[in-house]
């Protein structure tokens, strides 16, 4: 087996725009490895490493565009998690509470035809009665009122 070539350790800082190799070496001397070391280190820094103001400059300002990039980038990635996160959520409670009203729906029809097979049992038992027809006695407009004898001879009864 080959051995791994190593990775060379001024790459990383040749990779920020405006570092060529001298820049880097000069960097890398004075212990700064990264973009986050060039950061940490500011103009004071950068000057103690053998650097000129206006390089240094350059470098803080392209250093700082990098990580808002990447902070941006992080900051999208995250909202794009979250509204997905959410969708999800809402769709869930969507879907439960469709379920929730499916099975009250069914409760509620259950409950309606129990209901019915008690009256029709309830109608059974006493027999069939007819209505009879009376004349209103309180004034009333029309000649007879109907007075229910049953359950059965209710209009509700006889809906369906």
């Amino acid at each position: 087996m080959s051995a791994k070539p190593k990775k060379d350790p001024l790459a990383n800082l040749m990779a920020i725009p405006g570092v060529g190799k001298s820049t880097a070496q000069k960097l890398s001397d004075a212990g700064i490895k990264s973009a986050a070391g060039i950061n940490k280190a500011g103009a004071k820094g950068l000057a103690k490493a053998g650097l000129g103001a206006v390089v240094s400059k350059k470098l803080l300002a392209a250093v700082a565009k990098k990580s808002a990039t990447k902070a941006a980038t992080k900051a999208k990635s995250t909202a794009k998690k979250a509204a997905s996160k959410t969708k999800a959520a809402a769709s869930k409670a969507k879907s439960t509470a469709k379920k929730a009203a499916s099975k009250t729906k069914a409760a509620a029809s259950k409950a309606a035809a129990a209901g019915q097979k008690v009256a029709e049992k309830t109608v059974s038992k006493t027999g069939n009665h007819k209505v009879k027809a009376e004349k209103s006695k309180d004034g009333r407009k029309g000649k007879t009122l109907k007075v229910p004898r049953s359950v059965k001879d209710m209009s509700w009864f006889k809906k369906k």
